[in-house]
């Protein structure tokens, strides 16, 4: 190829105020900024416009030349419109773009487990939530996988959505040195100006609100709670762990009083609207436990797990004589708690529903070592419905899986049983009945339940015979452990011209017995049957 023209290669150097038009390709050297220039040349020469251009170096501030950033979505197969017309996209600068987002390591968060990143995650939350009222300064507060080590609490404010990589990727965790003071939380809500505790809503600023966790993992060293709601309206966390340092050794008793969550409030400024779901709430003496006021919360599709008791409402000194309200604990499973799975205290309004229990209750000896109700119900109108249960009939009969307490209220206890206060109502069961006699069934009766009725319907086989009736149970004198003891009782009944020549008997061996239901009749049939009794 032949040489057309040889240019003499040239340079100035000097501030950058002082930088003048530079020839075509003459380098220019700003040294009070260590910036780099070359010369466009002339129009005439083929350069789309007079003017420096700069070459690229570690000194280039690069967000401001990326000035005109505009979404493509070239991956769909075309060029997305952005603007009025093809011609006239939508551009804005590269540090607009990037600003969209926050995360907490550009306040200085390290994530790396040993750093205290207390002051950079409060920081972070300060000057995204709290410097301006204006709406448009709020972003989302990223945390990226890893350890975010705190000695202190994490103040919360109004309107912070923090979310992470997933619980057990994104997590703060409070791990304080011998040198080092912490708070009573690992995480906590706060007002408008991060205050927290009596202070909160001083000064005019605005109450815990609106505040959104997801995917992280809350965590404490100490022995402390772990999270607090405090006089928040609209609190929702979603795929959030809250772990303490308890394990099965620590959790024989209720010694070390320690929460995952634990929510109050003062009678101006009640929590309302709270929603955990698909969290975990693990290594602590509770799962949640609150007497605070409470107008609605949500606990579902979660996880408890290794905790002396799971949910303990308004068992203390309900406040306000009220306490929690509106509470639902739906759709979770209960696993390795060693006492209560739910404590409901006495205040109202509450359900548990649909929940399923595994090894809870039996002091973390396994499924045949009941040490007390997996639900404690101790107030009126409060509901359990569809709860299911690892603990069987017999000990349920030691202790019950639902204890209402003879209060005003309901439970459906695993399917089998249907409990209104003292009013228990059995579900309905079959029994074939064979010419002859025989034990038809024993029925489960409380320990000390001795009156009791039942209600049954028998069919012959070849659907002319039929009876319908009730027999009424009361205790026979004598003491428990008496092998003659039998049951008074009566049979009340209505059936057709077809004699089904039905007799049935009840019997019990001795006080602390199943009861047996016998029959004698000249026709094979179907027998159903219920159990009521009050208390």
């Amino acid at each position: 190829m032949a040489i057309v023209q040889v240019s003499r290669i040239t340079h100035r150097k000097g501030l950058s105020e002082n930088l003048p038009q530079l020839a075509g390709a003459e380098f220019g050297w700003v040294v009070d900024e260590r910036r780099l220039y070359i010369g466009n040349g002339t129009v005439a020469e083929g350069a789309p416009a007079i003017g420096n251009t700069e070459i690229l170096t570690e000194y280039s501030d690069l967000l401001s030349i990326a000035d005109t950033y505009t979404y493509k979505g070239t991956e769909a197969g075309y060029t997305v419109q952005t603007g009025l017309t093809t011609g006239d996209p939508v551009a804005r600068t590269l540090q607009n773009k990037l600003d969209d987002f926050a995360s907490v390591r550009d306040f200085g968060a390290t994530g790396d487990g040993v750093t205290d990143d207390t002051d950079a995650i409060n920081r972070a939350l300060f000057q995204l939530f709290c410097r301006d009222t204006n709406s448009e300064v709020r972003r989302s507060l990223f945390f990226p996988a890893g350890t975010y080590r705190v000695t202190n609490s994490v103040n919360i404010p109004p309107y912070a959505k923090l979310y992470g990589e997933g619980s057990d990727s994104s997590i703060i965790k409070l791990d304080v040195s011998s040198d080092s003071a912490y708070g009573s939380y690992v995480a906590r809500t706060a007002d408008s100006e991060q205050e927290i505790g009596v202070n909160i809503g001083n000064n005019g600023t605005t109450r815990p609100s609106n505040v959104e966790i997801v995917g992280m993992t809350f965590e404490s060293a100490e022995s402390t709670d772990v999270f607090l709601a405090e006089d928040i309206d609209k609190l929702s966390c979603t795929d959030v762990k809250f772990k303490g340092p308890l394990t099965e050794s620590d959790l024989s008793t209720d010694a070390d009083d320690i929460a995952c969550v634990r929510i109050e409030s003062t009678s101006a400024l009640i929590c309302e609207h709270l929603v955990f779901d698909r969290c975990t709430f693990y290594g602590a003496t509770y799962g949640v436990n609150t007497d605070a006021l409470i107008k609605g919360a949500s606990f579902t599709n979660s996880r408890f797990d290794t905790l002396y008791k799971g949910v303990v409402l308004g068992d203390g000194t309900p406040q306000s004589s009220i306490g929690p309200r509106g509470v639902r604990i739906t759709e979770n499973l209960f696993d390795n708690i060693g006492q209560e799975g739910i404590v409901i205290g006495d205040i109202s309004t509450n359900i548990t529903g649909y929940n399923i229990f595994l090894d809870v209750a039996n002091n973390f000896n396994g499924a045949g070592n009941p040490a007390t109700y997996v639900i404690n119900i101790k107030g009126n109108n409060n509901v359990s419905v569809g709860d299911m249960f690892e603990r069987d009939a017999t000990d349920d009969v030691t202790w019950a899986r639902i204890e209402l307490n003879d209060k005003y209220a309901f439970g459906l206890d695993k399917g089998e049983n249907i409990k209104f206060g003292t009013h228990v109502q059995q579900v309905g069961k079959t029994a074939s009945v064979t010419i002859g006699s025989a034990t038809v069934a024993t029925i489960d009766v409380d320990d000390g339940i001795r009156g009791f009725e039942i209600k049954y319907k028998f069919t012959t086989n070849d659907g002319l015979g039929f009876r319908f009736g009730t027999i009424m149970v009361a205790p026979h004198p004598g003491t428990s452990g008496d092998s003659s003891q039998q049951l008074a009782f009566m049979d009340d009944f209505v059936q057709n011209e077809n004699d089904p020549g039905l007799t049935l008997t009840m019997y019990q061996p001795d006080a602390d017995s199943e009861v047996q239901f016998n029959y004698t009749a000249t026709q094979a049939g179907t027998l159903n049957y219920t159990l009521t009794h009050l208390g």
